[in-house]
């Protein structure tokens, strides 16, 4: 009984050790197929899901490369790996590649993946007459008769090739979610939300995406009381919620913005910027920042708030006239002092 124990104890030990030395697999796309077909956008798009993505690669040094440790130095085989590579390469012959592949798919640590883009040929040579570029394989010739060519040239790697998306109909937006549905590797993946406040008169933060003018709530800033203060303060706060509009326009912006993020993030939208303008970027835009940063993270979002003129010096001039307050609430400030 006593060695039966003892042999039990033993297996589960190497059993833990056995788990502890198997390597991690370090997952590889093959991205392949024909000129104009959509390579540059699926790396692209793989390089925006984590992915490393190198162009051009010649796949005979895929060995020496999956040698060198990931990008910051460190050795990651949880960092899959896109590899993109067409008859435009050096040395490219179809079948001695499918042979290459065939060697490197016995090492027991890779899991390689080989993914085919086909296009109609009327399609590839709309795309390359728009862009007004040359096809690789008919720099002397008619393009068809270059596509044709590749297309013999590739025909033994597509029927090679595990996956094939033929993108004849495809836009590039089609083709980018089409790559994410396949090859994303984080299913909580969202789109990177900032949220900006700032003041009209010193102008518009650039590249935003939806600005918000709020020019049409009480200005705290013609309340001398309030005005060295900020939207950061609880008193300016209740100023500018006892707004009878506010209730309302927030209630609707909220409604606008839950509606809107999740489609931004179904097209695959990187970032998003949201911006809140008031006339001096102090009072009101940075309530409304504020308080819209914690909705979005009460949703389920994780979005950054940035106060573009917080710390902007307070001055009348740039003010204009008392937006959104009456000259009643101009001397009751007045009077306070």
């Amino acid at each position: 009984m006593a060695n039966a124990i003892a042999n039990c104890s033993t297996n589960r030990k190497s059993r833990k050790l056995t788990r502890k030395s198997s390597p991690k697999v370090q997952t590889i796309l093959l991205v392949t197929g024909l000129s104009g077909a959509g390579k540059t956008t699926v790396l692209k798009t793989l390089e925006d899901l984590g992915w490393e993505a190198v162009d051009n690669f010649p796949i005979r040094l895929a060995g020496p490369l999956l040698d060198i440790p990931a990008s910051g130095g460190r050795s990651n085989p949880s960092i899959p790996l896109a590899l993109g590579f067409d008859s435009r390469t050096r040395g490219f012959k179809a079948d001695a590649l499918i042979k290459q592949i065939m060697q490197l798919q016995k090492r027991p640590e890779l899991n390689i993946m080989t993914l085919f883009l086909d296009c109609a040929g009327a399609e590839i040579e709309r795309r390359y007459t728009e862009t007004r570029r040359r096809h690789p394989m008919a720099q002397d010739r008619p393009a068809m008769d270059g596509i044709a060519q590749e297309r013999m040239m590739m025909e033994p790697l597509r029927r090679w090739a595990e996956t094939v998306v033929d993108t004849s109909k495809m836009s590039t937006n089609d083709l980018q979610n089409d790559i994410r549905l396949r090859f994303s590797t984080d299913t909580n993946l969202h789109s990177t939300i900032s949220i900006t406040s700032f003041g009209f008169s010193r102008g518009v933060p650039h590249n935003v995406d939806l600005v918000f003018d709020l020019r049409f709530l009480k200005n705290p800033h013609w309340d001398n009381v309030l005005r060295p203060l900020t939207g950061m303060d609880a008193e300016v706060s209740r100023y500018i919620e006892s707004d009878p509009a506010y209730d309302e326009a927030m209630r609707k912006i909220r409604d606008l913005l839950t509606f809107l993020l999740p489609l931004y993030d179904s097209q695959g939208k990187a970032y998003v910027n949201i911006a809140f303008g008031c006339t001096g970027g102090r009072h009101r835009s940075v309530h409304v920042a504020e308080q819209f940063g914690k909705w979005l993270r009460d949703d389920g979002f994780s979005p950054t708030v940035v106060h573009r003129n917080l710390t902007s010096r307070p001055i009348d001039a740039l003010e204009g006239p008392a937006n959104g307050a009456s000259n009643k609430m101009a001397k009751r400030g007045s009077k306070s002092k």
